[in-house]
């Protein structure tokens, strides 16, 4: 942990831990944050207040001040990308099989439509899994 650092002294400190070999996640909330932010290699702008200039530089803004929301959120991350690769593989599933069908003449117009139309509803509903995600977390 670092603070209390002028805007270059963080991003000189970012750029050094950086080189020893070392993933650097920054945290800040203000325009003396953002060279730091933006040269880390995740960051994370707090509250939705915060200066515009920080949000715009962090990887990740959070609408509050509270970093107990961190770990949650590198869970709901790994989530998406979980569900992003089941959608993909899924979309992938139907493109093939029904141009295979299609192309073999066994799969009229009317069923390719209704199938792919399926194909995207399995991939909405398989994506809306994730709207509940972090209802377990409670504000105090």
């Amino acid at each position: 942990f670092k603070a209390e650092c002028l805007p270059q002294q963080k991003v000189d400190f970012v750029n050094a831990v950086k080189q020893d070999g070392y993933r650097v996640a920054v945290v800040g909330d203000g325009v003396n944050d953002a060279p730091a932010l933006a040269a880390g290699d995740t960051g994370i702008a707090m509250g939705a207040a915060g200066s515009d200039v920080a949000i715009h530089s962090a990887t990740i803004a959070l609408m509050s001040n509270d970093l107990r929301r961190l770990p949650f959120l590198v869970k709901l991350s790994r989530g998406a990308r979980a569900v992003i690769y089941q959608n993909l593989a899924v979309g992938g599933l139907f493109i093939v099989v029904g141009l295979t069908l299609s192309g073999l003449g066994l799969l009229n117009p009317i069923v390719a439509a209704v199938l792919h139309n399926v194909g995207s509803l399995i991939v909405v509903f398989n994506s809306a899994r994730l709207i509940r995600a972090g209802e377990e977390l409670h504000h105090d």
